[in-house]
C-alpha cells in the first residue's frame, strides 16, 4: 500500500503514526510515501524558522516532504490513497485524481454539522453533548464528500478543545485502521451526507475569543443575558451568555487563543486573559487570569 498524507499539527500524528505502523512492509518499508504539510513559518520574537510535526515526523524517516499539493503532480508521485487530516487547503480535482482510491478526510465532527476550519471549538461553544468523527471521501468541496464512516464520542464536562481534540484524533486512528482493508476492497458503501443540514465554521482568529465584559459579569453573578451574542467562527450562530455558555466558551479557547476581555484600572483599560474557571452554584468562577503585561495568577490574589 502507497499513501500519501496531508496534514501539519501534533495532534494528528496518531494518525500518521498509526498507518505507518500497521501498513509498514517485512523488510520495514513505510506505506507512507509522502506528506505535504505546511510549510515552515518563523515563530517568536526571534523569528525561528519552525517545521510543522508532520515536517519533523517525515524528515526523521526521510520520508519526502512537499509544501504544495500541486508538486504532486509535477513530480509524478504515484499512490493507491491519500489521507488527510487537518491540513487546512482545498485540495484541486487534479490532485484528488493522482490516487487509485482517492482521498480519504479524517474530520472531528458528525459532518454534514460543522464543516470547516473549526469543528472541536464549535462542538464545545455550542454546548453540545455529543461529537464524534467523520471520514469521507474528499471532493472539491470544503467536507462535502461521501461518508465512509461515521463514530461518536461523549462530550465531557471538562473538555478543552486540546483534550477533546487529541480524544477524537487517537480514536480515529484505530478506527481508520480497521475500516482501510474493507474501504479498499470495495466492501463499504458510502452514502451522501444531508447537505440541507450542513453548518459552517471558520478558522478561528485572537479577535474571535473576546469576551464583552458586560457578559462576563453576568456570568459572574449567575445570570444569563437577554442579548444574543454572535459567535464570529461559527457562521448564523449566536447564543445567550450566561454562566454555562461562557464556561463553555472559555474551555473551547484552550489552548489557543484563550479567551480575554478588557478592565479598567485608574483610566487605562487593559486586555485580561481568563485561563482557567469554573461553574459553581450556577455561577461562572474564575481560577487563573492573565493580565496584559503580566504573569498568569490566581484569581483570588
Amino acid at each position: 500500500m502507497r499513501i500519501v498524507f496531508f496534514g501539519t499539527p501534533e495532534y494528528i500524528l496518531p494518525v500518521l503514526t498509526s498507518l505507518h505502523k500497521t501498513f509498514k512492509s517485512k523488510s520495514g518499508i513505510s506505506p507512507i510515501v509522502a506528506v505535504v504539510t505546511q510549510s515552515p513559518k518563523p515563530v517568536g520574537r526571534k523569528k525561528v524558522l519552525t517545521y510543522s510535526p508532520v515536517d519533523k515526523w517525515a524528515h526523521e524517516r526521510k520520508i519526502p516532504v512537499y509544501y504544495h499539493c500541486k508538486k504532486l503532480l509535477e513530480e509524478n508521485v504515484s499512490a493507491d490513497l491519500g489521507v488527510l487530516a487537518s491540513f487546512g487547503q482545498i485540495i484541486p480535482k487534479e490532485v484528488i485524481n493522482l490516487f487509485t482510491h482517492g482521498i480519504l478526510n479524517v474530520h472531528p465532527s458528525l459532518l454534514p454539522k460543522y464543516r470547516g476550519a473549526s469543528p472541536v471549538r464549535a462542538t464545545i461553544v455550542s454546548g453540545d453533548k455529543e461529537t464524534g468523527v467523520t471520514i469521507i471521501k474528499l471532493d472539491e468541496e470544503v467536507d462535502h464528500g461521501l461518508v465512509i464512516s461515521q463514530f461518536t464520542e461523549e462530550v465531557q464536562t471538562k473538555d478543552t478543545t486540546e483534550i477533546l481534540r487529541k480524544r477524537l484524533f487517537e480514536r480515529s486512528a484505530k478506527i481508520l485502521i480497521e475500516l482501510l482493508p474493507h474501504y479498499l476492497k470495495g466492501e463499504i458503501t458510502p452514502r451522501k451526507q444531508e447537505h440541507d443540514k450542513a453548518v459552517y465554521t471558520t478558522q478561528i482568529k485572537k479577535e474571535h475569543a473576546f469576551i464583552p465584559p458586560k457578559y462576563l459579569a453576568a456570568a459572574l453573578a449567575g445570570k444569563t443575558t437577554k442579548e444574543r451574542w454572535k459567535i464570529p467562527f461559527i457562521k448564523k450562530y449566536s447564543l445567550f451568555p450566561g454562566p454555562n455558555t461562557l464556561d463553555s466558551f472559555i474551555r473551547a479557547m484552550q489552548p489557543w487563543p484563550l479567551a480575554w476581555t478588557r478592565v479598567t484600572f485608574a483610566n487605562t483599560t487593559k486586555r485580561l486573559k481568563i485561563l482557567k474557571a469554573h461553574l459553581e452554584n450556577g455561577k461562572l468562577i474564575l481560577d487563573e487570569i492573565q493580565l496584559e503585561g503580566k504573569n498568569p495568577v490566581s484569581w483570588k490574589q
